[in-house]
C-alpha cells in the first residue's frame, strides 16, 4: 500500500511539472523569450516608395525582415499579419508581400516571428545570429498552406534574394494597436 501511495505522489507531481512545462510553450499562453508581449498587435501601412537597403548608422547593423507571401496568399482569404521580435521586444510588423528593417548593435541576437491571427494557429518562428557593426542581415519568412496545415517558415536570406524582394515589395511601417 505505501509503494502505491508513494508512486501516485510521484505520478501527480510529474503531470503537473508536465502541465506546468506546456503552458509555457510557444502558442499556449507565453511566447518565446525572443519574441515580445503576447497582448501587443499592430496595424502595418503599405509604403511603395521605399525600396532599400540603406546602409546602416555608425556602429550599428541592420536587419531586414521580408514577408514573402507569394502565390499562396491568392489562395487565402485574409492574410495574417506577421510580427517580428528581436531579444524580447517586438520590433515591427508585415502584411502581405512587405519589409522593414530595424537597427541592432554588435553582438548576439535572437529573432522571433510569429503570425498575429485567430484564423491560424499562432505559430511561432526563431533564429539567432552575431551582428557585426556596419553589416546587414536578411531573414525572409513565407506562410506556406497545403490543405488544413499551415507552416511559418523563417529563414536567413543572402544580400541578392532581399534585394530582388526589395523591388517588389512595400515597406512595411508598423504601429502597436491600443
Amino acid at each position: 500500500m505505501k509503494a502505491a501511495v508513494v508512486f501516485l505522489c510521484l505520478a501527480v507531481s510529474a503531470f503537473a511539472q508536465q502541465k506546468e512545462r506546456f503552458s509555457q510553450q510557444p502558442g499556449q499562453g507565453r511566447l518565446a523569450s525572443a519574441c515580445g508581449p503576447a497582448h501587443i498587435n499592430f496595424k502595418v501601412d503599405l509604403d511603395w516608395s521605399q525600396h532599400g537597403p540603406v546602409p546602416p548608422e555608425a556602429g550599428k547593423a541592420l536587419v531586414y525582415f521580408i514577408h514573402d507571401s507569394g502565390a499562396r496568399s491568392e489562395s487565402l482569404t485574409v492574410y495574417p499579419t506577421t510580427k517580428y521580435g528581436v531579444d524580447g521586444n517586438w520590433v515591427g510588423a508585415g502584411h502581405g508581400d512587405s519589409w522593414f528593417a530595424v537597427a541592432v548593435a554588435p553582438g548576439e541576437h535572437h529573432v522571433c516571428t510569429v503570425l498575429q491571427s485567430s484564423f491560424f494557429d499562432q505559430r511561432v518562428e526563431l533564429a539567432h545570429f552575431a551582428a557585426e557593426a556596419g553589416k546587414s542581415y536578411y531573414f525572409r519568412t513565407q506562410l506556406v498552406t497545403s490543405g488544413a496545415v499551415e507552416l511559418l517558415e523563417l529563414e536567413q536570406i543572402d544580400s541578392d534574394q532581399a534585394g530582388y524582394l526589395f523591388s517588389e515589395y512595400p515597406m512595411a511601417t508598423a504601429t502597436a494597436k491600443k
